[in-house]
C-alpha cells in the first residue's frame, strides 16, 4: 500500500500571519522557502564571530545610503522569507519599519556558511539568483574562502568567482565597497 502524503506550502503573508500570532517560539530560529518553514540550525562560536566580524566592517566601511539588516527576513517573493546573515539595501528613513526589504531594494546578500553550507549553495543562492538580487557572498568557513555571485539569471549567477585569504573582495553592487578575506576568515 503506497500513502500519499499532502504537503502544505504557505505564503509569506501566512507566515507573518503565524509570527503575530506567536504561533512559534520567540527564538525559535526559522525562515520561509517556497512555501516551506524551514528550521535554521542553531549559530555556534565560529559563525557568530564571523557575522560579529562582518558586522563591524560593513559598519565602517558602508555610507549612509546603505543600511545593514542583519540576520533578518527579507521577502523574495510571495512563499519565500529567508533570513540572510546579512542584506545590504537601500537606507530608509522608516528602516522597513511597514515592510521587509524586498529583491529592488538588496545591493546585496552575505551568507556565513559553516553546517549549513550545502544548503546556503545549493538551495539558497539559486533562490536569490531567480528573485534577482545582483550580488551575494557566500562565505565558506569550512574551506576558508569566500564566493562572490553576480548577474543574476532565472537559472543562477553567471559571474561566480572564488577569493581566497591574502586576498581583496570586491563588490560589484556597491561602489567602493573592498575587503580583506583575511579580516572576514580569521
Amino acid at each position: 500500500m503506497t500513502v500519499q502524503l499532502t504537503r502544505r506550502l504557505f505564503t509569506a503573508d501566512e507566515y507573518e500571519r503565524m509570527i503575530a500570532a506567536s504561533v512559534f517560539q520567540e527564538d525559535d530560529r526559522l525562515e520561509l522557502l517556497e512555501g516551506e518553514i524551514i528550521a535554521m540550525r542553531p549559530i555556534d562560536a565560529r559563525h557568530a564571530a564571523c557575522v560579529n566580524r562582518l558586522g563591524a566592517l560593513f559598519y565602517r566601511a558602508l555610507p549612509q545610503s546603505v543600511m545593514v539588516s542583519t540576520q533578518n527576513p527579507i521577502r523574495l517573493s510571495d512563499r519565500s522569507e529567508p533570513q540572510p546573515d546579512f542584506a545590504l539595501v537601500h537606507a530608509r528613513p522608516d528602516f522597513y519599519a511597514q515592510v521587509l526589504p524586498t529583491p529592488s531594494d538588496v545591493l546585496l546578500l552575505v551568507e556565513v556558511a559553516e553546517a549549513t553550507l550545502a544548503y546556503d549553495r545549493d538551495i539558497k543562492v539559486p533562490r536569490y539568483a531567480q528573485a534577482g538580487i545582483p550580488e551575494v557572498w557566500l562565505v565558506n568557513i569550512v574551506n576558508g574562502l569566500i564566493v562572490r555571485y553576480a548577474q543574476p539569471t532565472p537559472h543562477g549567477y553567471q559571474d561566480i568567482h572564488q577569493v581566497y585569504p591574502g586576498q581583496i573582495i570586491v563588490s560589484l553592487s556597491i561602489a567602493g565597497l573592498t575587503m580583506q578575506v583575511n579580516d572576514i576568515l580569521v
